[in-house]
């Protein structure tokens, strides 16, 4: 792979060039990895689906959340019952610090190990809560995923069937709007209008391209 070498798990790895994705609820980031992917086949790793993997049944992790929440954040299959679990953490700032305990270490090692296997020159790694201080080292470069607050509102009540004080109250957990632009290396403007969004996707493509060569 081509990148840097950067010190994780223990040993030296060479990584490929590391575009993080960033941006608030329902601002579009899976739309523009969508566009990466589909456009111009780079890895997209996403921190939301690393989560989903490490709380699958039988994992250590799923265990350790019902010891700490209650059997009743399971579904019927056995399953963690994402939306419950995201109702009652979201209400109370303990409860989602003590989540964010058990399910950080085991997210961030899932994603080193995914990224140690990507061949290319550069990928993306799409993580909601850059901004916030969630903050990784082997990241090269931010790209943040920007739209209008309303948008977010509305994207994410119809997505998640939330209510508007719901999605409202998950948005006050999450960094503003101007603090993620702060951050931003590049942004891309996700406001409906797909073939701008395209436009700029091409043009940050071939900037990644140059800037993975000129770092190997």
């Amino acid at each position: 792979a081509a990148g840097a070498i950067v010190h994780g798990l223990g040993r030296p790895l060479v990584w490929a060039y590391i575009v993080g994705v960033t941006g608030g609820i329902g601002s579009g980031k899976t739309t523009v990895c969508d566009e990466f992917a589909g456009r111009h086949g780079r890895a997209v790793i996403d921190a939301d689906i690393v989560a989903r993997e490490v709380v699958e049944p039988g994992q250590t992790a799923l265990e350790e959340i019902v010891d700490a929440f209650g059997a009743d954040i399971l579904d019927a299959t056995g399953r963690l019952d994402r939306s419950h679990l995201k109702r009652i953490v979201f209400a109370d700032e303990t409860k989602r610090n003590r989540l964010e305990h058990l399910l950080h270490p085991r997210i961030r090692a899932r994603i080193e190990s995914k990224v140690d296997a990507i061949d290319d020159d550069y990928c993306l790694l799409c993580i909601p809560l850059l901004a916030e201080g969630k903050a990784y080292e082997l990241i090269d470069r931010i790209l943040v995923v920007d739209c209008p607050e309303s948008l977010q509102l509305a994207r994410v009540q119809q997505r998640d069937d939330l209510t508007e004080q719901e999605v409202a109250a998950i948005m006050r957990t999450q960094a503003s709007r101007k603090a993620r632009l702060q951050i931003a290396d590049d942004v891309i403007l996700n406001d409906g209008d797909s073939a701008q969004l395209a436009d700029r996707v091409e043009e940050l493509h071939h900037s990644y391209v140059k800037l993975a060569a000129s770092r190997a």
